[in-house]
């Protein structure tokens, strides 16, 4: 079955090219299907299932395709992913015009989660830092992704001078879910270089 299966990842990822790189990994039991870490769609069987939106339902209630169902501690599990039949994978167009449908609502979905959620809650970060950093106008997770770990210490630092160097690496972590220790070393001296030359050259800011 898994080799049906990386059959259909293959084939999915060469249909579906024009939205990005497909990236497959293994998730309950079948794979995911994504691009850029956003999940769209699901191989399970050898099938390919895209995710159901209010923009794919026209589409669903003209077909009536079923639901992926998955067996979860003994029982069934439908998730809302509908099958892509033979006639839809002839149909090239409009496959990739579901697909592309299924990914925005997923990215929507994303975005939402990002707004909603604390900064105190990733990786490095505390409830008192989360408080300078909506003094320093970074307010959620989405804008600490939008800034990045380089521009979201250079902010921070305007309104904390003693704020560490180090702490650049804590922001990094945050942004890619890992403890700031565990941040590449390549990537970890670029930013150590970064923040100690704008020290220098830019001194914080004084009230």
């Amino acid at each position: 079955m898994k080799k049906i299966s990386y059959k259909r990842i293959y084939q999915s990822q060469e249909y579906l090219a024009p939205l990005g790189v497909v990236r497959s990994r293994s998730l309950f039991g079948g794979y995911s299907l994504s691009v850029n870490n956003t999940v769209f769609a699901m191989v399970s069987e050898g099938e390919l299932y895209l995710r159901a939106c209010e923009d794919t339902a026209v589409y669903q209630r003209k077909v009536k395709t079923p639901l992926l169902t998955l067996k979860k501690r003994g029982g069934p599990l439908q998730l809302n992913y509908f099958r892509v039949d033979e006639a839809l994978w002839q149909n090239q167009k409009m496959l990739l015009r579901l697909s592309k449908y299924s990914l925005k609502d997923a990215q929507r979905e994303k975005k939402g989660r990002l707004v909603s959620q604390r900064l105190k809650d990733l990786p490095n970060l505390s409830f008192h830092m989360e408080l300078l950093m909506a003094e320093a106008g970074i307010c959620n997770v989405a804008d600490l992704q939008r800034l990045g770990a380089k521009d979201a210490w250079a902010k921070l630092r305007r309104l904390r001078e003693n704020l560490s160097v180090g702490f650049i690496l804590s922001l990094e972590g945050a942004l890619t879910g890992v403890h700031a220790a565990a941040v590449p070393l390549r990537r970890r001296d670029e930013l150590i270089d970064w923040a100690s030359a704008l020290s220098i050259h830019t001194p914080a800011q004084t009230d």
